[in-house]
Parts: C-alpha cells; structure tokens; sequence
C-alpha cells in the first residue's frame, strides 16, 4: 500500500454555499492545498529547473456534505507513475473515517522554457518510491 500524507483542513465560511454546506468546487482547493504541502520541496527544486507540475486532469467523486463545523483531512498518495505523467489519489474525510469525497489529479511534468511536457524528473520518481 503506497504511503499517505495527510493534513487538516480549515473550512472557512466563504467555502459554504446557499445549502450550507462547502461547495463542491472547494473540494478541488482542499485538494490542492494537500497537494502543495505534500510536494513543497520538490516544488521549490522543479521551479529552479524551470520545470512546474500542471493538473491535466481533475475528477472528485462527492459522498457526504461537509459542514462548516466539520473536522476534514486531506489524504494523498502518488497512484501511478507514467511518463510524462503522474496520478495522484485524494481522500477528503475525518477521523471518524467519514469519507466527503475522493478524487484524483493527473499531474503532467512541463518544461516552461521549451513549451513541452517531459518525462518525470528522478527527484518525483524517487518520492513515489518512498511511498512505495
């Protein structure tokens, strides 16, 4: 079972919609707030290589509303590892082992300096494999 990393995340009331739960388009922020945390030192490495990670792909499958007084955690593992690609698999929940949501982005590795996707840098594949 590949490695998870976790975190918690704050509602806010700006997530809450006119139902008075988080709109379902907040979920995709929660995913990226974990997704950031998560690769925060590879970020910083890739960015100096001129290299950025762009979400191709974003699904979230919605389970249960969350509330505003709900407690969320963000869960995250690399799922696949392609290429020029990558998957990672979210799940929105809480300590209950409540699920909200899951989700999944398919992370492409794009050179900015030369407009093009290119393979998978070692320092990505490396953090899969301690996942691994």
């Amino acid at each position: 079972m590949p490695k998870r990393f976790s975190i918690p995340i704050d509602i806010r009331f700006s997530d809450i919609d006119i139902y008075a739960h988080v709109n379902s388009v907040v979920y995709f922020s929660y995913m990226e707030t974990a997704r950031v945390k998560m690769f925060r030192d590879a970020y910083q490495e890739l960015t100096e290589l001129g290299i950025l990670l762009l979400v191709g792909r974003a699904e979230c499958d919605y389970r249960k509303p969350v509330l505003l007084d709900d407690a969320v955690i963000v869960t995250l593992w690399i799922s696949r590892i392609g290429t020029t690609s990558f998957d990672l698999d979210y799940r929105i929940h809480d300590d209950n082992d409540t699920v909200f949501a899951t989700g999944r982005t398919s992370m492409v590795c794009f050179d900015k300096t030369r407009n093009v996707a290119i393979p998978i840098p070692e320092r990505l594949k490396e953090m899969a494999d301690e996942q691994g």
